[in-house]
């Protein structure tokens, strides 16, 4: 068995973004050479996330509404953490949409239901944060 491991840099001029890194992660299995196993896609970050769903731009809005509901970014004084730092919210936020994704290759590539793509979403950002994406097979 094979393995292989990368990561991905981000630094989005935003507090908040969704970013496709579905290119960037097949692009990892093509330098990889594997045709068949799994690929960990994981946020290095604990106010950051990996995703899969769908691209569209409707839904990245009801996303960021929803969220924002869930875990509203102010007034920072209503949670204990801001006492640190102002982005509580942005790790409630990392909670939810989760940490990682795991997807199967097959033939080479990821083995995606419908619509399916890679997601990488930023809470707290204007800063550089990692995104680990590990591969295993043969």
């Amino acid at each position: 068995m094979k393995s292989y491991r990368k990561e991905l840099h981000f630094n989005t001029p935003g507090r908040r973004a969704y970013v496709n890194i579905t290119s960037q992660v097949q692009k990892c299995i093509d330098e990889s050479g594997i045709s068949e196993g799994m690929v960990l896609v994981n946020a290095m970050n604990i106010t950051a996330s990996v995703f899969i769903n769908d691209d569209e731009a409707g839904l990245h809005q009801d996303f960021e509404k929803w969220l924002e509901a869930l875990a509203p970014e102010k007034p920072y004084s209503q949670y204990r953490h801001n006492g640190f730092e102002d982005n509580a919210d942005a790790h409630l936020k990392r909670q939810i949409m989760g940490r990682e994704a795991v997807v199967a290759v097959t033939g080479g590539k990821l083995d995606f239901g419908t619509w399916e793509q890679l997601f990488y979403g930023e809470f707290d950002g204007k800063r550089d944060k990692r995104v680990l994406v590990k591969i295993i097979g043969e």
